[in-house]
Formats: structure tokens, C-alpha cells, sequence
């Protein structure tokens, strides 16, 4: 059976570099994140999204995402809601997504929160990936053109690494590229012992 090993880590630490390394030697990795936006801009997804919020969030044919961020990352209560749609529609997308993949010994599922939503119960292992608190901020701030505001709004809705470090099988700190391809590949010799 095909083991699934949960890729995480707070917004901005470099989880799709190493997702990337993981990609690089064959291993299927399914980025949570963006099947989610894939999957929201369905027109059925985008009804019952419209539905949870009272401001007009889409054109009727695409969510306005920036416009759900602005909200949800103000708003607990409808980032709840929010994901309360979103995510039964992810799992069941990566169960199906695992199945086709069953050819493997293992695959990776890359997810942002994937400790707050409870998800890293269905996975095997758990790589959590790690970086400084000022270079995360930076690489956010460059990556999605926001202020150092926004980007603190948003870490305060991930659990800190403190509390997800005891949860995870191995840790990556990402702040040497060296260092973390040499990491993914110790990592891999292990994985691969499964």
C-alpha cells in the first residue's frame, strides 16, 4: 500500500523547494494548495464558496482570490467556514489522486496547514520544513508582493514550528540549499526503507 508522507511547514519556509527536490528523483507530489485553487474555481465550488460570504467574491465564473484572502485573513470565522468547503473537496480530490498513483511506494502531500487541519492524521510520515522567522517574512513579502503586515496575519493563523516540531518525523531547516538537498536525500534513503 502506498504510504503517504505529509510535507509541511509555516507560509513562506520553502516547502515547494523541497517539494521540488522530491519531484526531481520521481517522487509524485501533490501540492494541496493548488489543486484547492484549481478545485474552487469549479462553477459548483464557486456556488457554495459565494454562499459563506455576504461580499460578492467572484464574477460568476472566477473567485476573486485575493479579495477571500483579504477577508478570511481578517475574518477566523470565515476562513472556518471557507475551509469547511474547501477541504472535504481536497481529501477526497488526493484520495483519489493517491489511487492513481498506487504504483508507488510512497507519495508526498505538500500542505501549508496541514497540522491545522488535521489532515497530518492520514499520513504516514511528516517532513516539516523550517527557516527563520525575518527570512520566511522576506520571502513572502517578495513572492506575493504584501507588507510585513499581512504576512504576520497570516503566520498567526499556522501553528508556530514549536509546536508542530514534535509532531514530525524529520525537520528541514531551510536556509542553506546545500544543506536541505543533502537533507531530501537522507530523508529519501529512509523513506525508501519503508
Amino acid at each position: 500500500m502506498t504510504k503517504i508522507i505529509g510535507l509541511t511547514g509555516g507560509i513562506g519556509s520553502g516547502k515547494s523547494t523541497v517539494a521540488g527536490y522530491f519531484e526531481e528523483v520521481g517522487v509524485p507530489v501533490y501540492i494541496a494548495d493548488d489543486e484547492a485553487k484549481k478545485l474552487m474555481d469549479t462553477p459548483e465550488m464557486i456556488k457554495k464558496i459565494q454562499s459563506v460570504f455576504v461580499e460578492n467574491i467572484s464574477d460568476g465564473n472566477r473567485l476573486n482570490k485575493k479579495k477571500i484572502a483579504d477577508i478570511v485573513f481578517s475574518a477566523p470565522e470565515q476562513l472556518k467556514k471557507l475551509n469547511s468547503i474547501v477541504h472535504p473537496e481536497v481529501r477526497n480530490h488526493f484520495l483519489n489522486w493517491v489511487k492513481a498513483h498506487e504504483n508507488h511506494t510512497f507519495v508526498i502531500k505538500e500542505a501549508a496547514i496541514l497540522f491545522e487541519s488535521g489532515s497530518y492524521k492520514d499520513c504516514d510520515k511528516i517532513i516539516l520544513v523550517t527557516a527563520p522567522k525575518e527570512l520566511r517574512i522576506q520571502r513572502v513579502m517578495n513572492r506575493d508582493k504584501v507588507t510585513e503586515e499581512q504576512v504576520l496575519e497570516r503566520m498567526s493563523h499556522q501553528w508556530p514550528d514549536e509546536k508542530k516540531i514534535p509532531l514530525s518525523d524529520y525537520i528541514v531547516k531551510n536556509s542553506d540549499l546545500a544543506e536541505v538537498k543533502k537533507n531530501v536525500s537522507e530523508i529519501l534513503k529512509e523513506l525508501n526503507k519503508m
